[in-house]
């Protein structure tokens, strides 16, 4: 196994993403939103309803502009 191989394997042992609740995932959607980023990853993998994205803080205009996706 080269160097280059070695390093990637051991870069990706250690860069492993943190494991996150339900919860966390609303908060950060929330976040994204109001930096205008895109959330369509973190909704679509935690299945976030509209009702609960607006119960946590959500303008509604702006859960309202993400159409089909909640």
């Amino acid at each position: 196994m080269g160097k280059a191989k070695r390093r990637s394997i051991a870069l990706g042992k250690y860069n492993q993403i943190n494991n996150l609740s339900r919860t966390d995932a609303i908060d950060l959607v929330i976040n994204k939103l109001s930096k205008k980023e895109n959330v369509s990853e973190i909704i679509s993998l935690f299945g976030l309803k509209a009702e609960e994205l607006l119960e946590a803080g959500a303008d509604y205009e702006i859960v309202k502009s993400l159409g089909g996706l909640v």
